[in-house]
């Protein structure tokens, strides 16, 4: 045998396992393509127990909405001055546990502070309906309620962090809308008509204890049935997660150190300001003024809320397929501005018109309705943060519930309703020009929703990341 055939035998001998393991091996390298999760009507389906827990928990918190405070003054004889610290405390209290609710995700996972929650809905109420209403004691009942206003946040809003880490990203404006739905569905619509069938027949203290069987059945349900992996455990993998005091920390410096973040809770803030304004100061103007009655002034609040109802799902979707920041802008800040000022002039100048105040106040819950894409956008300028950033999201939220009294008391005097409502447009306005200045970080800002569209899509299976 020659030197040449030789050398071509032993090449071809060494070349063929190469080869070989070169077609085994491709396959394996490729990465994985994305499968989308199967949803429900939108709903991921991995959560739909989650969803049906907020439902029956948020059902269970709105029993008191529309009697508790009335049955503080009549029922235990205390005055109108200590009912209101009461519910101030527990004001606080709620704000407090829905900054807490994003940072505590962070740390613990949100199944863990979905179920701190509804541990502290459930002591709390109890000991306030086996202690402190029984022994009429001013002092048990401003510790127990106010201590129960952490329940409800940590509890709804867990989840919604849930749902921000285990949902589709291209679903999640849909997601959230219907986390929305839930929650609103629950706490001022089937919460209320729930007191409304049983208070009549067994007493409002009992239907207090109906009120706790929801609660326990909300939280058994997630406890028992939601078994989602992403939320059992905490979401952040950066330094935040040391400690408590340094996640609490990060949930206020990342509002600073991303300035889009801060934009987004300031948006949120303005999203509940001017709808909680005009729960307290409509009435004042329609009703002594313009001379609706009280009954129809309620059923220009159901008017608003359905409308809300009607749209949260709708406009999340809408900005999952068209865009977040176009939604939020135009839909939300754009039809809020509108909608405050037709609330006020609308009366003022057709008097009495039911169809056409009601077209106004359905407007208003139509414009709030439009903010529901703002988280996703805001959890895009910092993805590695998601339980601090929706702590400022929720912050906003919480804070919104002081902010739009706070402006009518201070106002009103001054500028009269009129007024107030073009201070509520004009926050809304500003809301429209701080979400159209939120772009979402990418390779490629030329359209308004090009990065996020970006975002959703991977990289081709066939090309490599270089080692």
């Amino acid at each position: 045998m020659s030197l040449f055939s030789l050398m071509a035998t032993t090449y071809g001998r060494n070349a063929r396992p190469v080869r070989r393991s070169r077609v085994l091996r491709t396959p394996t390298e490729e990465p994985a393509r994305p499968q989308p999760r199967p949803t429900v009507l939108g709903i991921p389906r991995a959560l739909i127990w989650g969803y049906a827990g907020v439902l029956l928990f948020m059902i269970g918190d709105g029993v008191e909405t529309s009697y508790l405070p009335t049955y503080f003054k009549t029922g235990l004889g205390f005055a109108e001055a200590g009912v209101g610290v009461i519910f101030t405390v527990y004001g606080v209290t709620a704000a407090a546990g829905a900054f807490l609710a994003g940072g505590l995700s962070d740390l613990w996972g949100p199944r863990r502070v979905m179920m701190a929650g509804a541990a502290c809905w459930a002591i709390c109420h109890a000991a306030l309906l086996m202690v402190a209403v029984p022994a009429h004691s001013y002092g048990l009942i401003l510790v127990t309620y106010g201590l129960r206003g952490f329940g409800y946040p940590l509890f709804a809003y867990g989840f919604m962090v849930w749902i921000m880490a285990g949902a589709p990203e291209r679903q999640l404006g849909k997601a959230l809308g219907w986390f929305w739905f839930c929650f609103t569905m629950g706490y001022p619509v089937l919460g209320s008509a729930l007191v409304s069938l049983l208070k009549p027949a067994i007493g409002f203290y009992q239907t207090l204890w109906i009120s706790l069987a929801m609660i326990v059945a909300g939280a058994l349900v997630v406890l028992l049935l939601l078994r989602e992996r992403t939320g059992f455990q905490g979401l952040s993998r950066g330094p935040e997660r040391v400690s408590l005091p340094r996640t609490v920390m990060g949930c206020f410096t990342v509002m600073f150190t991303e300035p889009r973040v801060g934009m987004g809770a300031v948006v949120r803030l303005i999203n509940t300001t001017s709808q909680f304004g005009v729960w307290v100061f409509m009435p004042l103007f329609l009703v002594d003024r313009i001379g609706f009655s009280a009954q129809e002034w309620a059923s220009l609040l159901i008017v608003m809320m359905v409308s809300n109802l009607a749209c949260v799902v709708l406009f999340g979707a809408l900005g999952d397929r068209w865009s977040r920041r176009g939604t939020v802008a135009w839909l939300g800040g754009a039809i809020s501005a509108v909608a405050c000022l037709a609330l006020y002039y609308v009366p003022e100048a057709a008097g009495h018109n039911y169809p056409l105040v009601a077209i106004a106040a359905g407007a208003l819950g139509v414009g709030m309705a439009g903010y529901v894409p703002l988280p996703p956008l805001m959890t895009s300028q910092a993805p590695e943060r998601k339980g601090q950033i929706m702590s400022a999201y929720t912050l906003g939220a919480g804070a919104s519930m002081a902010l739009g009294p706070l402006i009518g008391t201070v106002f009103i005097g001054v500028i009269g309703i009129g007024g107030v409502m073009w201070i509520y447009a004009a926050l809304h306005v500003l809301s429209t020009v701080l979400v159209l200045r939120m772009k979402t970080p990418g390779p490629d800002t030329a359209g308004p929703d090009t990065a996020e569209a970006g975002a959703h899509t991977s990289e081709p299976a066939g090309l490599l990341p270089r080692r």
